[in-house]
């Protein structure tokens, strides 16, 4: 749907040809690193962006949720990566409807986890393609890595399932401990995943797939002889946490939040219509290893820090050149979130911007928890 004019706030806004550009920059990346590259939809939600990966040379995507991949199933994505243990038997009955219809790949971290799935798969007369989830650091899911090899060796074993790889989630992760040393983090996290496909396939399991990667660590990861896969998904808007690490400027940040001034009751003090309902606050300010200093960065206004926020009100602290700027009640301004993924995901629209029109574009797969 198109349409020329001034989208009411607050509303996420993206830059189409920047979005573009950060596309075909990471399919170059594993292009040039002869991997496949899978790119987690949870940044845009869309099918028609993750179309765009596709054709840009992405071999199929990444999600968390059965939900969204129904989403993206519905809309012709026809390989997905479900990079989460599905334990719930409703879930897992609509995981192997969906494997009737599509290439479907599946995480799995525990033996309860595929037994799980082997049952389900074998009353259903199939067979599911699952991945082993490694816990190389973070310490969210994932198994132990020191029981990896065991586990993958008892999951190859069962029948109703084909375990074709591993996959770990680590971002920027060194030596459990956050860090900004990217080159480093990625160069771990590609080693450890490496030694451990050598290892399972000495214990007899000939798994195919090595996959790794978040948007700071995947290009670094890639270099590492013996992975397969990058699954990074920041990478298409980029946002001020990519900047901060370095992965990218602030220019190449697609993706901004549109909001209008609504109060200034202090020289100091700017008040806008986006606070939490508007803004995610899951990357907060001053947290290791960024120290962000915010929720978001004030595109234009060098010494404002968005520094508060309630359901409906955003802060901005005006420091001496924005309270000289002249800023108004009514004047609209763009703030680049700290975290794109999931202010995104409060949005049911988001607004695309192309040589002066906009173009609004429903988020089919926001909100699926299930």
């Amino acid at each position: 749907m198109t349409k020329q004019f001034e989208p009411e706030t607050p509303c996420v806004v993206i830059d189409s040809e920047i979005m573009e550009r950060n596309i075909l920059a990471m399919a170059n990346t594993a292009q040039q690193a002869g991997l496949n590259l899978r790119p987690h939809a949870k940044t845009h939600k869309m099918p028609w962006i993750a179309r765009k990966q596709i054709s840009a040379g992405a071999i199929g995507i990444t999600v968390a949720k059965v939900s969204e991949a129904e989403v993206m199933a519905d809309h012709g994505i026809d390989d997905i990566f479900i990079a989460y243990p599905l334990i719930a038997p409703g879930k897992i009955q609509r995981a192997l409807a969906l494997n009737k219809r599509i290439r479907l790949i599946v995480g799995c971290d525990s033996m309860e986890g595929a037994r799980r799935l082997a049952e389900a798969a074998l009353r259903a007369g199939q067979t599911l393609e699952v991945r082993l989830e490694v816990d190389t650091g973070l310490r969210r899911t994932g198994v132990p890595y020191e029981q990896a090899v065991e586990t993958a060796v008892q999951i190859h074993s069962m029948e109703g399932l084909s375990l074709t790889g591993i996959f770990t989630f680590r971002g920027a992760m060194l030596a459990g401990k956050p860090t900004m040393n990217l080159a480093a983090a990625g160069a771990e996290e590609g080693r450890l995943m490496v030694e451990l496909g050598e290892s399972i396939r000495a214990a007899g399991v000939q798994i195919a797939d090595i996959s790794v990667g978040s948007t700071p660590t995947s290009a670094f990861a890639s270099e590492v002889k013996g992975i397969t896969e990058i699954r990074p998904g920041t990478y298409v808007y980029q946002d001020r946490m990519q900047a901060a690490f370095g992965v990218c400027g602030l220019d190449d940040c697609a993706g901004s939040v549109r909001v209008t001034v609504v109060s200034r009751p202090s020289p100091d003090l700017a008040v806008i219509d986006g606070g939490s309902k508007t803004f995610a606050t899951d990357v907060q300010p001053n947290a290791a290893p960024l120290h962000l200093v915010g929720f978001g960065h004030v595109v234009g206004l060098e010494d404002a820090v968005f520094e508060r926020m309630s359901e409906e009100h955003g802060m901005l602290r005006l420091g001496p050149l924005a309270q000289n700027s002249g800023l108004q009640v009514g004047d609209v301004l763009h703030i680049i979130p700290n975290h794109i993924c999931s202010t995104v995901n409060l949005h049911n629209t988001v607004i695309f911007l192309r040589d002066g029109r906009s173009e609004v574009e429903p988020v089919l797969a926001r909100g699926k928890l299930e």
